[in-house]
């Protein structure tokens, strides 16, 4: 079995001027069913490009397309499944944003903690079968990190979920969730390239938008996972894949 995620982001990891940042995305357990949301979001975007309202070969991205439109390419991805964290960047320790380094580090801790949270969660709702895991693609858009950053963000994801983690503070080791992952790639695209890339671009801000209007507060719905960073976390039952429940026979 092969995950493919693809993610972006939305805000900016400053503290003085903005409240929040987060990382957004979708999760496909199969290479169809990401080729069948990639057919569905290109007639989407095909539909917007022909209503004239957008200059030709325009990318449609959530920072140049109407709120109206952002929503009616975010209703395409209905049933796919969706997850975002959240970072209270007022709320974390100050020392984080003293140098590149340090931010780096944590945003990619960031982003490999919520997707072990999700698929922990799945997993435990009997979602996932991790025994059946055997890669894990990851799609991020090639803006969001340095050229050395790439490497590493790779080597965290495959540390985490094929070799397991140590706490030298506390001596403790986390095995890994997937026993029989065989390999983890990452890949930086070109967004105007890459549809489901500007997919998640469009999630991404969808989220970010709920959580400034609300404080803080994103309400989840079927088909989500939502993680807050300093730690909470949101699972929306009941997710569809091609219209029935995860599970189901």
């Amino acid at each position: 079995m092969n995950l493919y995620i693809y993610s972006d982001e939305s805000g900016v990891f400053d503290y003085v001027h903005n409240d929040y940042f987060l990382f957004g995305g979708l999760i496909f357990f199969s290479k169809e069913e990401k080729e069948q949301a990639a057919r569905k979001y290109s007639a989407v975007e095909k539909t917007l490009a022909r209503s004239n309202r957008y200059k030709n070969g325009i990318e449609l991205k959530a920072s140049n397309i109407s709120n109206a439109d952002k929503g009616k390419i975010f209703r395409s991805l209905n049933h796919s499944f969706k997850f975002c964290v959240l970072i209270n960047e007022k709320r974390l320790d100050r020392r984080i944003f003293e140098n590149k380094r340090h931010k780096q580090r944590y945003l990619d801790y960031t982003y490999k903690i919520v997707l072990k949270k999700c698929f922990e969660q799945m997993i435990q709702k009997g979602y996932l079968q991790p025994n059946e895991v055997e890669f894990i693609n990851v799609y991020v858009d090639e803006h969001t990190t340095a050229t050395d950053g790439k490497y590493e963000l790779r080597e965290n994801l495959l540390s985490e979920f094929k070799n397991g983690t140590f706490n030298f503070d506390y001596d403790i080791f986390f095995p890994p969730i997937f026993n029989h992952l065989k390999d983890v790639a990452v890949d930086f695209c070109d967004s105007s390239k890459t549809r489901l890339v500007r997919a998640a671009d469009i999630v991404a801000n969808h989220y970010y938008c709920l959580a400034n209007q609300n404080d803080g507060k994103i309400e989840t719905k079927s088909n989500t996972f939502v993680y807050l960073l300093p730690e909470r976390c949101v699972f929306a039952d009941g997710f569809e894949f091609f219209g029935q429940k995860r599970g189901e026979k």
